[in-house]
């Protein structure tokens, strides 16, 4: 079931209140306009993307989130995303955001590139605002990575990690493997970080070779391992949120590096 919790933020956006906001109050120019505001549609109502990101972003920008509640993360439940993912889009784009991160890969990796390109632009053009998607995010991440071979490890079964792999093969990419780890879809951030650490060891010892580890899904509250998780494979590892965190310091022209999550962050390539 998909259900859009776009009915509250436009509460309190009409009410003149952001949902989410940075460390510091936020940053005025000439005039008295606000530094900026980011809409954010999350793919599940959880705890924790929101909050990671904030530290990575400067201060004195508004985070306006919708909803969507994938609750299945099932093929057939991501196939139904296109028009609530459209209509958070009207909603965010009405409460005049200055860029929109439409989040959750798989609903668009299953659209395939080419359509997913076609789906953005007619968003952009309808609505007036620029976005993206988390995997079109995530395909310049790892291009500024280098990457060519990457190495896949999800928190989804069956035969959607083929899709998924599709996806970055049809983008250019060889993907050694892309495989998901056995966990019920509604405790995903509940899986120690110290267990999907041994789950990616495993991987790469049975897929090695790659140019980089992609991380699918932001479920998996893991930002403390990375860096010491790359430090010991000597592969860079890309998590959705520093990737997000790195394309929307790129749209805004900041240069703010934040050594100790990896190396994306750290270097800002």
């Amino acid at each position: 079931m998909i259900v859009s919790r776009g009915n509250l933020v436009a509460g309190l956006a009409g009410a003149g209140l952001a949902l989410a906001t940075g460390a510091a109050a936020p940053a005025t120019a000439a005039g008295g306009k606000r530094a900026g505001t980011i809409g954010m549609i999350k793919p599940a109502i959880t705890q924790g993307p929101i909050e990671e990101i904030i530290p990575f972003l400067p201060a004195g920008l508004a985070y306006v989130p919708a909803y969507l509640n994938f609750e299945a993360g099932t093929q057939s439940e991501f196939e139904a995303a296109m028009p609530v993912y459209e209509r958070d889009i009207a909603l965010l784009a009405a409460q005049q955001c200055d860029m929109i991160v439409a989040e959750g890969a798989p609903p668009f990796m299953i659209q395939g590139p080419q359509r997913e390109a076609e789906i953005t632009a007619a968003w952009e053009k309808t609505y007036g605002v620029p976005l993206f998607t988390s995997s079109q995010n995530q395909v310049r991440a790892l291009h500024a990575l280098g990457a060519k071979k990457i190495l896949g490890a999800t928190y989804l079964n069956g035969p959607q990690n083929k899709l998924f792999a599709k996806y970055f093969t049809d983008v250019g990419f060889t993907v050694l493997g892309m495989n998901g780890m056995d966990v019920p879809f509604a405790t995903v951030q509940d899986v120690p970080s110290a267990k999907i650490a041994d789950y990616i060891r495993a991987q790469v010892a049975q897929s090695p070779g790659a140019d980089v580890i992609y991380i699918l899904g932001s479920g998996w509250r893991i930002l403390d391992i990375i860096a010491p998780l790359e430090h010991e494979l000597g592969i860079p590892i890309l998590h959705p949120v520093i990737a997000r965190a790195w394309e929307i310091q790129k749209r805004l022209h900041v240069h703010d590096p934040k050594p100790g999550y990896g190396r994306l962050m750290a270097e800002r390539p």
